[in-house]
């Protein structure tokens, strides 16, 4: 119980900080499209605030993102079972995650003083996709060897549940 009341309060907390983050957000654009009569120059390796904050919520997305398999490779690993686990949403997953990636990179800027920057600016996504393609590699594997330890055990379960006196009462 402990655990779910924890659990509860801090999915209340984030959904608190991404409301706020949606907030600060809308407010810079809106300031933004406001102060485009009044052009400042900046350099191109400086942040604004939209895109600084761009980086952080890619970031934070990027943990949670990652984050999001470990409670199950767990308790798979614990359990040494995938039974209740759809391998389909992770075969899908693993597309998705490989094509998004895959995107990110083909769309890589030919010119070799732009490929670094482009890099920086996309590598939260591309930790996140590629990141959780290898994760889901894992998962895989469970559902590989528990699949087949899972095999073994079912012929033994039925054996034993298999009843000693078949059609007895008929002889």
């Amino acid at each position: 119980i402990l655990g779910s009341k924890s659990l509860k309060n801090f999915c209340i907390t984030w959904i608190m900080v991404c409301i706020a983050l949606c907030v600060i957000l809308l407010c810079q654009l809106l300031l933004r499209n406001q102060d485009q009569n009044t052009v400042i120059e900046r350099s191109n390796n400086s942040l604004d605030m939209i895109e600084m904050s761009g980086f952080i919520c890619g970031y934070i997305s990027c943990v949670f993102y990652l984050g999001s398999r470990f409670p199950q490779l767990y308790k798979n690993f614990r359990r040494r079972s995938t039974e209740g686990t759809s391998y389909l949403l992770f075969a899908l997953a693993m597309m998705g995650n490989c094509t998004y990636g895959l995107s990110l990179v083909l769309k890589m800027p030919a010119t070799e003083s732009f490929q670094a920057l482009y890099f920086l600016h996309h590598l939260p996504w591309l930790i996140g996709s590629f990141g959780v393609l290898f994760l889901d590699i894992f998962v895989t594997v469970q559902f590989i060897l528990y699949r087949q330890h899972k095999e073994g055990q079912s012929g033994l379960v039925a054996l034993e549940v298999e009843p000693l006196l078949v059609n007895e009462e008929t002889a």
